[in-house]
C-alpha cells in the first residue's frame, strides 16, 4: 500500500517537472553557437537563467513560453567590448540603444572610469550630473557595482579601472609625473578595484589627463593588473601619423607588464594615412608571432566621436574644466593653440588637420540654450556666427564648458573592411546607451550608439559578404568573452547564462543615419539577458535581467570580511548582490 502511494506520489512529481520543463523553449531555429562553428537547425531551452537545452526538444516538451524562431538566426547575446554606459545605466536602466541591436552585455572604462571616485572627480562633473540629477554615492567600484544591482539595468556591465581615473583621484588633472608615494597610491588604487571585479587596466591616451602618463607610468599600473589575471586596453597616443610609434608603446606594456593587450577601436585616421591599416594590422600580427598577447576591437563606422573640446592640445586641459576655458578666453593662449593645430607633425592627435572644420560635426550640447548647433559643422556653425572657424569652436567650447560633443570624419571604407577581416578583431560601439525618449534622447547620438552590430550583419555580412555569418557571430560573443574571461557566456551551452538574442537574418540593418541618428536598429526579434525577456519583435519589454560582472581578480572573501556579507561560491563573474 505504501509502495504504491509512493509510486503515485512520484509520478505526480514526475508529471509537475515535466509541466516545468522550460520556462521558454525556442524551437526550429537556426543555431549559430559562437564558436564559429557553422550553424545547425536545433531548439534552445531556458530555466531560470540558464540555457537548459541545445538540440532537439521532443513534442511533448512544454514551457510556459514558446517562440518558433523558424527562419531566423538564434545566436549568443553580443557583447560590446566598449561601451560607455556606466552612468547611463544609472540615468535609464533600460539599455534601449543596446538590447535593440542584439547586445546583452557591455565592457566600458576607457581610461576614465566608474571607480575610484573622491571630492575632486565628482567635483569635475558636476555639469553632467547636476544636469541629469544623478548623484554619486559611491567611492569603489563595489559601491557602484551595488548600485547597479540595486536599481537594476537591461544588460550585463563589466568595466575596466582606468589609469587616468586613478591618476585623477591621486595627482588631480596636473600636467606632471607622480611622485614615488602618488604611484604607489595610483598602484594601490589598481589592485582595490581589481579585487572588486575589475577587468583589467585601460588607458585613454589621446586626452588629458590620460596623456600626461607615460610608458614607465603605465607599466607599474599595468603590471597589477596583471597579477589579478586582468588585460590591458588601451586607446594608444595616435591613431594617425605617429600610430607605429603608439602601437610600439602598447606593444612594450603588454611585454614588460607581462599582460595582453586590447587596442580599443582600431582605425586609421587622416587621408594622409589612409591605406596604412594594412601596416597596422601586420604590426599586430608581428607582435602576436612574438609572444605578446594583442587583440583590438572596432566600429563599423568612418568617424569617429569625442568632445568638441579634444581638438584642443591636450596641455592646455592641464588643471580641469576652468582651466581650460581660463585658457580659451586669453587671446595670447588662442594665438598659441592655432599655432599647435597649424603644425602638421605634433606630437598629439591633431583632429583640426586630420579633419578640417567642415569634416567637424557637432552632435550635442549639455546647454540646451545651444541646440541650434547641433547637426552642423565647425564650418557651418562659423559661417552662423560670422566667425573663424577655430574661433567659433573655442567659443563654443567655452559657452557649453566643455561638454560639447562632436563627430570627426577622419576614416576611409578599405581600412574599415580590412580591420573587419582580422580574426582578432571583436567589436564595440564606444557610445553609451541612448534612447529615442526620455533623459538620454537629447542631442543627436553617433549613428554606431544603434546600429554598429546589426550595421556589420546586414552591410558586411549579408551585402558584401566580407565575413561568413558564423565569424561575425563569433567577434561579437566569444571572441570578447574569452578576451575579458567571462564565466559561462559567449556561447550557446547548456549551463551557460541564457544570453541570446534572435534575429532575422534576411532583414537584420542599420538604419540610423549622421542626419538622422536616432533610429533603432531592425530585424533583431527577441533578446533574453540572464533568462529575462527583454525584447519582443524589436521593442523593449521593461523587464531588465542585467548583472553586474565581476573580472578575473574578483575576491568574495576579502569584500565578505569588509561589509559583513556572505561570499559567492558562483565563480569569478557571478555578483552575489545582482540576483
Amino acid at each position: 500500500m505504501h509502495r504504491s502511494i509512493l509510486a503515485v506520489l512520484l509520478f505526480a512529481l514526475a508529471l509537475r517537472g515535466h509541466a516545468q520543463q522550460y520556462d521558454t523553449l525556442i524551437r526550429n531555429g537556426r543555431v549559430v553557437d559562437g564558436s564559429g562553428n557553422p550553424w545547425v537547425h536545433a531548439d534552445v531551452g531556458i530555466k531560470g537563467d540558464r540555457i537548459t537545452l541545445i538540440g532537439r526538444a521532443p513534442a511533448s516538451a512544454s514551457a510556459r513560453r514558446t517562440i518558433d524562431a523558424k527562419g531566423l538566426i538564434v545566436a549568443p547575446g553580443f557583447i560590446d567590448m566598449l561601451g560607455q554606459s556606466e552612468v547611463n545605466l544609472l540615468i535609464d536602466r533600460g539599455a534601449f540603444s543596446k538590447l535593440t541591436q542584439g547586445i546583452t552585455t557591455e565592457i566600458t572604462g576607457e581610461g576614465e572610469s566608474i571607480a575610484p571616485q573622491n571630492e575632486a572627480t565628482i567635483a569635475a562633473a558636476r555639469d553632467f550630473l547636476d544636469h541629469f540629477k544623478l548623484k554619486v554615492d559611491w567611492r569603489d567600484l563595489d559601491g557602484y557595482f551595488r548600485r547597479l544591482a540595486s536599481q537594476g539595468s537591461g544588460i550585463n556591465l563589466g568595466t575596466y579601472v582606468g589609469a587616468a581615473q586613478v591618476r585623477e583621484v591621486v595627482v588631480g588633472r596636473d600636467n606632471r609625473a607622480p611622485t614615488p608615494q602618488e604611484l604607489k597610491q595610483m598602484q594601490q588604487l589598481v589592485e582595490t578595484a581589481m579585487r572588486q571585479g575589475a577587468m583589467g587596466l585601460s588607458s585613454a591616451l589621446i586626452y588629458a589627463p590620460g596623456n600626461y602618463a607615460s610608458t614607465e607610468e603605465l607599466i607599474t599600473l599595468a603590471q597589477v593588473a596583471a597579477s589579478y589575471g586582468g588585460i590591458y586596453a588601451s586607446h594608444i597616443r595616435s591613431e594617425s601619423n605617429l600610430e607605429p610609434e603608439a602601437l610600439d608603446e602598447a606593444f612594450r606594456i603588454g611585454r614588460e607588464g607581462h599582460i595582453p593587450v586590447e587596442i580599443f577601436h582600431l582605425k586609421v585616421s587622416g587621408k594622409q594615412n589612409w591605406g596604412k591599416m594594412r601596416e597596422v594590422t601586420e604590426a599586430i600580427e608581428k607582435a602576436r608571432a612574438e609572444g605578446i598577447d594583442v587583440t583590438a576591437d572596432q566600429y563599423p563606422y568612418l568617424a569617429g566621436a569625442t568632445t568638441l573640446g579634444a581638438t584642443i592640445p591636450p596641455k592646455y586641459h592641464a588643471g580641469g574644466t576652468d582651466a581650460l576655458l581660463v585658457r580659451l578666453r586669453d587671446t595670447n593662449q588662442r594665438t598659441a593653440i592655432r599655432n599647435d593645430l597649424s603644425t602638421p607633425q605634433t606630437a598629439f592627435e591633431n583632429w583640426w588637420l586630420l579633419t578640417g572644420p567642415d569634416r567637424i560635426l557637432v552632435n550635442s550640447v549639455l546647454d540646451q540654450s545651444l541646440a541650434r548647433y547641433q547637426g552642423k559643422t565647425v564650418a557651418q556653425i562659423a559661417q552662423m556666427d560670422h566667425k573663424d572657424p577655430l574661433d567659433a569652436l573655442m567659443d563654443l567650447v567655452i559657452a557649453d564648458r566643455d561638454n560639447t560633443g562632436a563627430i570627426y570624419f577622419s576614416m576611409n571604407e578599405d581600412d574599415l573592411r580590412l580591420a573587419l577581416g582580422r580574426p582578432w578583431v571583436s567589436v564595440g560601439t564606444d557610445y553609451g546607451e541612448v534612447s529615442p525618449t526620455g533623459p538620454l534622447s537629447e542631442g543627436n547620438a553617433h549613428p554606431r550608439a544603434y546600429g554598429s552590430f546589426p550595421r556589420i550583419l546586414g552591410s558586411y555580412v549579408r551585402q558584401q559578404q566580407v565575413l561568413r555569418l558564423e565569424e561575425a557571430i563569433r567577434k561579437f560573443t566569444s571572441l570578447p568573452a574569452q578576451r575579458v574571461k567571462l564565466a559561462d557566456r559567449g556561447l550557446l551551452r547548456v549551463g551557460y547564462f541564457a544570453d541570446i538574442t534572435v534575429f532575422d537574418p534576411e532583414k537584420i540593418s542599420d538604419v540610423a543615419t549622421y542626419e538622422d541618428p536616432n533610429r533603432a536598429s531592425l530585424g533583431v526579434r527577441y533578446v533574453w539577458v540572464n533568462g529575462v525577456l527583454s525584447l519582443i519583435d524589436g521593442k523593449p519589454t521593461g523587464a531588465v535581467g542585467g548583472r553586474p560582472l565581476r573580472g578575473p581578480g574578483y575576491t568574495p572573501l576579502a569584500l565578505a570580511e569588509q561589509s559583513g556579507t556572505r561570499p559567492s561560491e558562483r565563480g569569478s563573474n557571478w555578483d552575489p548582490k545582482a540576483r
